[in-house]
């Protein structure tokens, strides 16, 4: 995380099996949350199936977590089979967490992502009336303008380094290790 955001929680990758965590997040969004998020509204079921193919979908979810609770994600998506020219980002975060910087800081977490696996085109879309997610693209440079009803941002990623490189590794070990951790832990509840 940046100097500039002290968050009381972690952000971290998900793991395949976490997908239930990413449903219960999905599923805690309130009904205008949901809205930005998708774009439309959405039921449960909907969520249900969503969250539910996160393995399949073969991108990476960046969580935001306050213990072993999720709270807010981003999701990095790859257009096409494999990761290359384009790749797509989409964020939610629970309306008692927003405006406290957590959005840029997955925001960050996903171009890095998005640099290291060679993505050059970087595209998000949200409603017009979210304000917010709007300030986040500007704050990192996206080239914004207004399509049918929706706000198209597109980030042009630098391309991967050392240190980017490293830096998503250092995190993806740490990222590991919480979720072994708190895999153990409900294990041990569940005994």
């Amino acid at each position: 995380m940046s100097d500039q955001h002290q968050l009381p929680g972690d952000i971290r990758k998900l793991w395949p099996s976490e997908w239930q965590k990413f449903r219960d997040h999905l599923l805690r969004l309130d009904k205008a949350s949901r809205r930005m998020r998708f774009a439309h509204g959405v039921s449960d079921s909907f969520i249900e199936d969503y969250a539910a193919r996160m393995v399949d979908m073969s991108g990476i979810v960046y969580g935001y977590f306050e213990g072993s609770e999720l709270r807010a994600a981003a999701e990095l998506k790859k257009l096409g089979d494999t990761w290359g020219r384009e790749a797509e980002a989409a964020f939610s975060v629970e309306q008692p967490l927003q405006e406290h910087g957590i959005g840029t800081e997955l925001m960050g977490r996903v171009i890095r992502a998005a640099r290291n696996r060679g993505v050059q085109h970087l595209c998000l879309s949200c409603l017009a009336e979210n304000g917010k997610m709007r300030a986040i693209a500007a704050h990192f440079g996206a080239d914004l303008r207004f399509e049918y009803g929706e706000i198209v941002g597109e980030i042009i990623p630098a391309g991967p380094n050392y240190f980017s490189i490293l830096a998503e590794a250092v995190e993806d070990r740490f990222g590991y290790m919480m979720a072994v951790l708190d895999l153990h832990s409900r294990v041990l509840k569940a005994a």
